[in-house]
């Protein structure tokens, strides 16, 4: 027998350009201002839970496996993060950031790099910006890097407090009012929630964090003024786009989160080539993809999941649902929804159509108000459709069928389960029955 070979220990740190890092994304909160039983983490945004996106962008930094803190109903965390390559470590009691990111002390006891500090609640902070604070942290040799951004509206946000150019600490909104903090004038730097520590100099700072009065929880933010007593070197990465800064509290923020999540969305389709008629009536979730020279019209719906070709056309008033695929040169039209099915390519569904659990070859065309009948009240069941097929308007399939190459269905038919139509062959009537043409006498 060969030797058993030796499997090595995960080691929290990225394989990018950057130094040794490693992140940690907090995600233990309730969430009680969202007014959901779920962990605030998990709260859907653009098809996703909201945790999804800093995930997305901390990998796209080059950190492989990110830690993520979890505490409140952390199995339904566990479960949503079931497919994603992370490290889920518990806060056995919800009192506050530090102590969440202190719950990861003896994951890191060994790690000898810089650590990113998300918040899960700020999923709208890119990739580029996170790593270029990265960058700048550990080109710096600073203890901590603060990821800032200026603005003449505030609101909730904590402030960067600076002794002339250097920072020394951090006050929470809630603690404004009682400090000695003063504005000279209306630009104030905000706190976006997104850090870069020393991993050393973290997990010792944390120890002396002290719990606030008022809250009874122990703040993160207050591990900067203490590195600022201890005479270390604080940094601030400047982000120039407040959308980045936006933290989902409400379902007010989820509102504007989707806005902001659909522009980006829709900017980065039109960049690459896809014509959009009316971004302000189309909503497409960040995980769709769309080919070039496809055109989008007014009043659709594109889920996550969604794969459309080359040279397609959707809408108007079309809703493509996960699991949609369709092909180049494929068209989709007005009062179509589609879910789990394969349009091919030259392929038309244009009018007033269901198509569920459907396999749809090439050039074939579905006429208005066809319907795949696909769940039998105990499963769904797929049809197919084959190449160059002819739906006849009206028609009801009722699934599981097969529909053979350049068989035609006649207007108002109704396909009933298991009754395959012959390559060919035309079938007409309720229930469908083959045409046999009478012969000549």
């Amino acid at each position: 027998m060969s030797p058993k070979r030796k499997h090595k220990k995960s080691n929290p740190e990225s394989s990018s350009g950057m130094k040794k890092t490693s992140a940690i994304i907090l995600a233990a909160g309730k969430g009680i201002r969202m007014r959901s039983p779920m962990p605030k983490a998990l709260c859907a945004l653009s098809g996703k839970p909201m945790v999804h996106f800093l995930l997305k962008a901390v990998k796209r930094t080059g950190v492989k496996c990110p830690v993520v803190i979890g505490g409140y109903k952390i199995e339904l965390l566990k479960k949503a993060l079931a497919e994603e390559q992370v490290k889920l470590i518990r806060q056995k009691r919800l009192l506050g950031s530090a102590d969440a990111v202190k719950s990861a002390s003896n994951y890191f006891k060994n790690f000898n790099g810089d650590i990113l500090v998300l918040y899960s609640d700020t999923p709208l902070i890119r990739a580029s910006t996170i790593k270029g604070m990265a960058k700048k942290h550990s080109s710096s040799k600073a203890v901590a890097t603060i990821l800032t951004v200026v603005t003449d509206d505030p609101k909730e946000y904590g402030r960067v407090i600076r002794d002339d150019n250097n920072i020394c600490g951090i006050v929470e909104h809630a603690d404004i009012k009682n400090s000695k903090l003063k504005t000279q004038n209306s630009k104030i730097e905000i706190n976006v929630g997104a850090y870069c520590f020393n991993s050393k100099k973290l997990f010792e700072g944390l120890k002396r964090i002290k719990k606030n009065k008022k809250k009874g929880e122990f703040y993160l933010t207050d591990i900067i003024a203490y590195f600022y007593t201890q005479g270390y070197k604080i940094n601030s990465y400047a982000t120039t786009d407040i959308d980045e800064a936006l933290g989902v509290n409400r379902r007010s923020d989820l509102i504007d989160a989707e806005k902001i999540l659909r522009r980006r969305t829709i900017e980065h389709l039109v960049d690459i080539g896809v014509t959009i008629k009316d971004p302000a009536s189309t909503y497409i979730d960040s995980g769709a993809k769309i080919g070039r020279d496809t055109v989008i019209y007014p009043f659709v719906v594109i889920e996550e999941g969604v794969l459309i070709g080359a040279k397609c056309k959707v809408g108007p008033f079309a809703h493509l649902r996960k699991g949609t695929v369709l092909k180049n040169n494929s068209a989709v039209g007005n009062f179509v929804e589609v879910v789990r099915s394969k349009i091919g390519k030259g392929s038309r569904a244009k009018h007033h159509t269901y198509l569920g659990d459907t396999i749809i070859g090439k050039d074939v065309n579905v006429g208005a108000g066809t319907i795949t009948a696909n769940y039998d009240g105990k499963a769904k069941n797929k049809t197919v459709i084959h190449d160059g097929a002819f739906i006849g308007s009206g028609t009801t399939i009722v699934a599981p069928v097969k529909i053979g190459k350049r068989a035609m269905t006649g207007a108002g038919s109704v396909v009933v389960k298991g009754k395959n139509v012959a390559p060919g062959s035309v079938v007409v009537g309720v229930p469908a029955k083959p045409l046999i043409k009478k012969k000549n006498k």
